[in-house]
């Protein structure tokens, strides 16, 4: 791969949402408790559980929160069912947007989402209408600092391992995957003792959007609006990172 450094707008979006701790906290939280919910409590079992709890932990959310969601899950005395719901639409300059959602009141969300596109010249779209712009892969950032392996090398292991292409920059490798492969090359990965920035299955951009003047600071303004709603899980969008500096 080369030009843009998804990892970089991955990271960025990753970076603001610690920034609001306490809100990251109870989105993982929640996350964890509907996978629990969905297949049971036991993460060795259950990869959607695991990948929820290697997500909460590579946010520093501490075991205490990650037990007390899965124990609320599966026992009897919660009732609340959280519904996964996509939006996909358009930002200012016609920034692809799609933001995933896990809520218990489908309207409360709906409407929330709309207004924070119509706020910040965007529109909603139909289901479908930016998704093809994306595609769903493994990502598995290695940080290069204090790692003696060259960029060759580190190649021919994340092949190896099953990988699909890797990006290399200045601070880290980025290697990809399909999502049928992401747990098979992660584990082998970590095997030969490496250890990672972050390791997800993520929606990556095909292209990017530039924006710049009121259009950018809109855009920006959308994103921390839907940063902000408690139901919101996930946004992607295929703004160009620069822009997010």
């Amino acid at each position: 791969m080369a030009g843009h450094s998804k990892w970089k707008n991955i990271q960025r979006r990753k970076n603001a949402q610690d920034a609001k701790r306490g809100k990251l906290f109870m989105k993982l939280a929640k996350e964890i408790y509907v996978a629990a919910k969905m297949g049971g409590g036991d993460p060795t079992t259950n990869a959607t559980l695991r990948l929820a709890i290697e997500k909460a932990k590579s946010a520093n959310m501490p075991n205490e929160n990650i037990e007390r969601a899965i124990k609320k899950a599966t026992g009897n005395q919660e009732h609340t069912h959280y519904e996964e719901i996509r939006y996909e639409g358009y930002g200012p300059g016609g920034v692809a947007v799609m933001v995933i959602c896990l809520t218990d009141n489908k309207n409360r969300t709906a409407s929330n989402v709309r207004v924070a596109f119509s706020k910040n010249g965007g529109n909603l779209g139909e289901t479908g209408c930016v998704s093809y712009l994306f595609d769903r892969k493994g990502l598995i950032v290695i940080a290069r600092e204090d790692l003696n392996i060259d960029e060759d090398d580190m190649l021919l292991q994340a092949i190896e391992a099953g990988a699909d292409e890797m990006e290399t920059t200045e601070d880290s490798f980025e290697i990809y995957t399909s999502p049928e492969q992401f747990e098979q090359v992660k584990n082998t990965l970590a095997a030969q003792g490496f250890t990672f920035v972050t390791a997800e299955i993520t929606m990556i951009p095909q292209t990017y959007t530039t924006l710049t003047g009121d259009d950018l600071t809109k855009m920006l303004k959308l994103i921390d609006m839907l940063e902000d709603d408690d139901d919101v899980q996930e946004i992607y969008h295929n703004l160009d990172e620069s822009m997010l500096e």
